[in-house]
C-alpha cells in the first residue's frame, strides 16, 4: 500500500485513491527505481489486464500536480523520457551516469548546507530543490579508459581493427611482418 502521507494527501484533495491509482502509487513509491510512464504502464498491466495508458498519464499528471510525485529527466539520459518518484521528505541528488545510464541517490548534509548557503546569499525562500549530477560511474570510466587506449593502438598500428589491447599493464610483442 502507498505510504499513509500520500493516501491522506489524496484525500485532502477529494481525490479517490482507486485500485489503479494505488497500483501505480506502489509501483513508483516501492520499486526503488526511477520509472518512465511506459515502464510503470508495463509493470502496472501485469497487476491489472484493464489498466491502460491514459489512466496512467492522468494518474501521473493529478499526482505530480498534487504535490505527491516528482517528474524527473535525469539528465536526459534517455531523451525526452521523464522518471518519476515519490516527493521525499529528506532532499536528494540523482547522479547520473551519462554512458550506462545508472542512477545513483546521494543523501546528506552537503547538501543541506548548499541549500543554507543559497537561501542565505540571495535571501531566497527554497522551496523545492532538484540536483542532478551528471558523469561517467567507475565502471564507464574504465570502459571508456580501455576504448581510448584501443583507438591509440589502431592509430599508431599497434593492433589490427577487430582486436583488443591486453589488459592494462600487460606487455605484448609487436608482430613481425
Amino acid at each position: 500500500m502507498a505510504s499513509a502521507s500520500i493516501r491522506g494527501s489524496l484525500k485532502e484533495r477529494g481525490v479517490r485513491l482507486t485500485r489503479q491509482r494505488q497500483i501505480l502509487l506502489d509501483l513508483i513509491d516501492k520499486s526503488g527505481k526511477h520509472l518512465d510512464a511506459e515502464t510503470l504502464f508495463q509493470l502496472a498491466k501485469q497487476q491489472d489486464a484493464k489498466l491502460n495508458r491514459v489512466t496512467v498519464y492522468r494518474t501521473l499528471k493529478l499526482l505530480k500536480t498534487g504535490g505527491l510525485i516528482d517528474e524527473l529527466d535525469l539528465m536526459h539520459y534517455g531523451g525526452d523520457q521523464h522518471y518519476y518518484e515519490t516527493r521525499m521528505k529528506q532532499e536528494h541528488a540523482h547522479i547520473i551516469c551519462l554512458r550506462c545510464g545508472k542512477v545513483e541517490e546521494f543523501f546528506g548534509e552537503p547538501l543541506m548546507r548548499l541549500r543554507r548557503q543559497i537561501e542565505s546569499h540571495f535571501g531566497f525562500e527554497i522551496l523545492l530543490a532538484r540536483t542532478e549530477v551528471g558523469g561517467y560511474c567507475a565502471n564507464c570510466q574504465a570502459q571508456r579508459a580501455r576504448e581510448v587506449e584501443e583507438a591509440r593502438g589502431l592509430a599508431d598500428g599497434r593492433v589490427d581493427e577487430g582486436e583488443t589491447l591486453p589488459a592494462p599493464r600487460a606487455k605484448r610483442r609487436r608482430k613481425q611482418t
